[in-house]
């Protein structure tokens, strides 16, 4: 059964939202949670399964991912091996300043928000198990890296990301956490932007995700929505299935936009009001694709 995220003050997408315990080696965390990735540590094995991953998601991309994410995948060709993160970093400073930093699993927010204001990207060290090739609870360095490092070479959407940070810290003094989770969740985790009218994958949840990269664009069961902030931010998620509501954006630089304004009003709005279910559609939505719920309806009959 779907679960929706959890309300209360619970941490939110950064550390554990499920029952299980916590996969990966703290035991050697520095106090900002990093570790060192030992490239030399992963078996014949693993690179092998991540090229499986790899080669099945890759051709995906032309007909569903965004331009960007196409294109730095293309550049980046690490479709044979696990990347080395030390090496990407290299690349990627050059490119938009960021470097990418080895963690053992989910972090806490304080610390996640202090990487990202500093131009630094939390990566999970760990790749799944064979029998977890289609769904797995937790981030490990194929979503991780497929879903998230192809977009840090955008500099627009490098900039939103740092910015994203120092407002998660403010976030966090406000007691607001949750409803900033919801838009990274709805648009850094599984969004969706407009390209040449079309629908097309940016989120790394999205593009991680064998089966949801098309039922996200494709399926007629979810409800597709433009992009407004105070609408996601006042929406509930669903953390372990596919989305009932997905957001376009019509570009980056939107997202940017709506993250550099003040926050303090839009929170002290949204709190003062009931969450929206996740597959509610409202009369002030721009609707791009009313969803028919059949997922869901096929679900809960089974």
């Amino acid at each position: 059964m779907s679960r929706m995220e959890k309300k209360s003050s619970e941490p939110s997408f950064t550390v554990a939202t499920t029952s299980h315990e916590l996969r990966g080696d703290y035991s050697k965390a520095a106090a900002d949670y990093t570790i060192q990735q030992d490239w030399s540590q992963y078996t014949e094995s693993e690179h092998a399964l991540w090229r499986k991953l790899y080669q099945r998601q890759a051709a995906l991309m032309p007909q569903y991912a965004a331009k960007v994410v196409q294109d730095s995948l293309d550049e980046l060709d690490f479709s044979q091996a696990i990347p080395n993160l030390d090496k990407v970093s290299q690349k990627l400073q050059a490119a938009t300043g960021w470097r990418l930093v080895a963690v053992p699993g989910f972090i806490p927010d304080t610390a996640f928000f202090a990487h990202l204001a500093e131009r630094r990207f939390p990566v999970t060290i760990w790749l799944r198990k064979p029998e977890e090739i289609d769904y797995l609870v937790e981030p490990d360095i194929f979503h991780d890296f497929f879903g998230h490092v192809p977009l840090l070479f955008d500099p627009v959407f490098a900039d939103f990301l740092q910015l994203y940070g120092v407002k998660g810290a403010e976030a966090e003094r406000l007691g607001m956490t949750q409803y900033l989770a919801r838009m990274y969740w709805y648009t850094v985790e599984f969004g969706l932007i407009r390209e040449n009218g079309k629908m097309k994958a940016f989120g790394a949840g999205i593009l991680s995700s064998f089966t949801e990269t098309a039922f996200c664009v494709d399926d007629p069961s979810p409800n597709r929505i433009a992009f407004d902030l105070e609408r996601v931010m006042n929406t509930l998620y669903r953390i372990d299935d596919f989305q009932e509501t997905y957001f376009a954006l019509e570009s980056f630089a939107d997202l940017f936009t709506a993250l550099k304004q003040d926050l303090r009003p839009i929170y002290d709005r949204v709190k003062a009001l009931p969450d929206h279910a996740p597959d509610d559609v409202l009369g002030r939505d721009c609707v791009y694709w009313r969803g028919t719920g059949a997922w869901k309806k096929r679900k809960q009959a089974g």
